[in-house]
């Protein structure tokens, strides 16, 4: 592990406050060359507040910042790239209509002698940055193009090439397959060769052993407690992290036989071509299941599987060509040719991507929690201010979510907090049917254990749900069964209370090797 004398980076007594509330409270964290340094907490804790500070982003706060041993004051984040400094974000920053390359280098395009811009050596350029994550795009690809998994490498790449000494990564491996995991790790293992301070920030405790040589934890904006990351289990940080003993994470499944034994929601050879395919992607190809009402039901496969393109598609999501097969939704078969439609069917959805699907993001914590419900609660075509609010608090409150104001732009809200906004909508419209993609991806575990009591007590209130997941322990650990999809078709149903993390692995696993 690298000596104390090698720090890079010494950010002492740091403290950041918006409005009333202290974000960060006198923070000292430290850097080593050649070092991983795990920051945990969980979401709103001030893990990306102090990290804006050292990228730049936050430059009205308290205390110093040094970078070898040399205190800096940075302006903004160009400030921070000449020092050294470049973080990842969690949510990509990239321009969907660009290119690959363009993405890469926007900003500080490569140009030849008279001035024009170098396309063929930023291609070159992009190609060899790829190749380093692992991956063998086209760089003249638009990132529109990509899935989510691919996008985080391209964000990768593109810190890889400011060639920074001090790189902060914020849920790198939140949307990677496993072999993009471990490609991820063999860059980092050599940028620590090479000197490179490395912080990283992740919910996903097996990583954290894996990778990090320290581990500091946030709670409430202050540090709590630091840790060898090596030696250190995943039940100490939880409980650092939360302030409390974890006793159990996930719901405890009711397996007993519900009242109400009749089917919700049946799939019937169910195979639908979309119109608008995407690279990588699986759609419906002759999928069979069925889901009681309060019944969770888990979709696992591998990335590519088909599992979002399934729930879009019950969604009424996008235009679709050809549909095959049949969905019957308490009896009565459906065809849902849009949202509008799948939410007066029952059919609510929380979408991957909250941002982008999920989240109205310049508008207030209220606007994006009543709007699944405005026509219910409008009168004479009018919606009561006071109406609105009563909703919205009613649901902010039975969430937890933690926010300055309704009046709040939901985009200023952890990702948890977000998260929990998207969950809220869905549950105010009373939906007969939930489906969720991802709906813990990037959340803290404490924000995953409020996730999953609610998921517990939407269930028993005879709500169906079938919910898509990356994580083997999550889908064992809420949901009743697990139906496994491989190339766009159901090849196993698997029921929790007999199966394993080890057994669910391998069942996807035998599916892309039967393929």
């Amino acid at each position: 592990m690298p000596e104390e004398r090698d720090a890079l980076v010494d950010m002492v007594g740091i403290s950041k406050s918006y409005g009333g509330a202290r974000a960060v409270d006198d923070v000292d964290f430290s850097v080593r060359r050649g070092e991983v340094h795990a920051l945990l907490g969980e979401n709103g804790a001030g893990k990306s507040t102090l990290m804006k500070v050292l990228s730049g982003e936050v430059v009205d706060h308290r205390g110093e910042v040094r970078i070898d041993g040399a205190p800096v004051r940075f302006a903004g984040p160009s400030d921070a790239h000449r020092a050294g400094v470049a973080m990842i974000h969690q949510e990509l920053d990239l321009v969907p209509a660009l290119s690959i390359a363009e993405n890469i280098w926007l900003g500080r395009e490569h140009r030849t002698r008279i001035g024009t811009v170098d396309r063929q050596r930023m291609l070159d350029a992009t190609r060899t940055l790829l190749a380093r994550t692992g991956v063998t795009l086209d760089p003249r690809r638009p990132v529109e193009q990509l899935r989510t998994g691919e996008q985080q490498l391209v964000t990768i790449a593109k810190a890889l090439s400011l060639d920074a000494r001090v790189l902060v990564m914020d849920e790198p491996t939140s949307a990677l397959s496993g072999h993009e995991i471990e490609q991820l790790f063999a860059v980092m293992a050599e940028l620590r060769r090479g000197g490179t301070g490395i912080v990283y920030i992740s919910h996903r405790m097996d990583e954290i052993g894996k990778v990090a040589d320290r581990a500091t934890v946030l709670r409430n904006g202050s540090v709590v407690a630091e840790f060898d990351a090596r030696s250190m289990t995943a039940a100490q940080a939880s409980e650092a992290m939360i302030g409390r003993p974890v006793n159990q994470l996930f719901r405890t499944p009711n397996r007993t036989e519900p009242t109400d034994t009749s089917d919700l929601l049946v799939l019937d050879d169910l195979t639908v071509v979309l119109s608008r395919p995407r690279p990588g992607r699986r759609d419906p190809a002759g999928v069979s299941l069925r889901v009681r009402a309060g019944e969770i039901v888990g979709l696992a496969g591998l990335l590519g599987a088909g599992r979002t393109e399934l729930l879009e598609t019950l969604y009424g999501v996008g235009s679709t060509g050809p549909w095959t097969g049949s969905v019957r939704l308490r009896g009565v078969e459906i065809r849902p040719s849009g949202p509008r439609q799948a939410l007066k069917l029952g059919i609510a959805f929380v979408p991957e991507d909250r941002r982008i699907a999920g989240l109205a993001l310049e508008h207030s914590v209220l606007a994006n929690t009543v709007l699944s419900v405005v026509d219910r609660i409008a009168r004479l075509g009018t919606v009561s201010r006071g109406t609105e609010r009563r909703t919205a608090q009613g649901m902010v409150d039975r969430l937890g979510v933690k926010l300055a104001s309704l009046e709040s732009a939901v985009g200023s809200l952890s990702g948890g907090n977000q998260q929990k906004v998207v969950l809220g909508r869905n549950l105010l419209a009373e939906p007969a049917l939930l489906l969720l993609d991802e709906p813990t991806r990037g959340v803290d575990i404490g924000a995953k254990a409020e996730i999953y009591r609610l998921l517990g007590e939407t269930a028993k209130r005879g709500v169906g749900v079938l919910l898509a997941s990356s994580e083997p322990a999550e889908l064992i650990g809420v949901c009743d069964r697990v139906v496994v999809l491989r190339d766009g078709r159901d090849v196993v149903d698997l029921t929790t209370d007999e199966v394993d993390e080890a057994t669910l692995l391998a069942a996807t696993m035998d599916g892309r090797s039967a393929a």
